[in-house]
């Protein structure tokens, strides 16, 4: 593997004396998939949410191409190719395919106040749009509504939303959540297909999906990490199986 394109060191948040991370430490190669697992409550969101900028750490640092990042903001964080999907899907429903990708597009390009309808007519952020829904395969749906969309195909535009902004690295919560086998052996195809591109940091319950896809595996417990390394090495870890793997036959919860 090549130089960390993420580095966590040190990291910690409480929210009302629980504590979310707890001196957490995390490096992540360019070029890999990185999956952090762990039981309910682990803190693993709280963790996508301080390396994307939502959530700011208590102490510690996080660098991301060998940059700073721990105190900037997310639309700074995004300029410098760290792009974020979140677990709860927020997309607007009224509008099309195409324009909810295109609000991501002028987010990232700094627009993001410009006259809507004069912003919509512009190639720069048009082109870029109607990309990313063409390498998840929503090309073809890109006028229609988003609420005529099925669940799938919305977790689908958030993967493209993120993409519009051409990340070197993709933050990825539980996206196969609320998915159906069929939905989900797409996702997982659809990541295959990315992370040959890109370097992804997927936070992800379904453990049949992460065993297919990661690299390397980090586990948490509690806010911190118990384990790391090649699944082969997690799958073989007694206190990684007492801990999480076998609570319920390998499914863990979302935390």
């Amino acid at each position: 593997m090549s130089e960390p394109l993420l580095q966590v060191e040190n990291l910690a948040k409480r929210f009302e004396g629980i504590v979310a991370t707890d001196h957490l430490a995390l490096t992540v190669a360019a070029g890999e998939l990185h999956a952090v697992i762990g039981p309910n409550g682990a803190g693993k969101t709280t963790l996508i949410g301080q390396l994307g900028g939502q959530v700011t750490p208590d102490s510690g640092h996080i660098y991301f191409a060998g940059n700073d990042i721990t105190s900037l903001p997310m639309y700074r964080r995004s300029r410098l190719g760290l792009a974020r999907s979140f677990q709860i899907t927020s997309l607007f429903y009224d509008l099309s395919v195409v324009d909810n990708v295109l609000l991501a597009v002028q987010a990232r390009a700094g627009h993001s106040f410009r006259f809507w309808r004069a912003a919509r007519r512009e190639q720069d952020l048009r082109e870029p749009a109607l990309a990313a829904l063409e390498r998840v395969g929503l090309a073809d749906r890109a006028d229609l509504r988003t609420s005529a969309l099925s669940h799938g195909e919305h977790r689908l535009m958030e993967l493209a939303m993120a993409l519009a902004g051409h990340p070197r690295m993709l933050l990825l919560d539980e996206p196969m959540a609320g998915l159906g086998p069929e939905e989900s052996a797409s996702m997982v195809e659809m990541l295959r297909a990315l992370k040959r591109e890109l370097t992804i940091l997927l936070v992800e319950h379904d453990m049949e999906a992460v065993f297919a896809l990661a690299d390397r595996i980090t586990v948490m417990v509690y806010g911190r990490v118990i384990a790391s390394g090649a699944p082969e090495e997690i799958r073989a870890n007694p206190e990684v199986r007492e801990a999480y793997l076998g609570e319920d036959d390998g499914e863990g919860a979302h935390g």
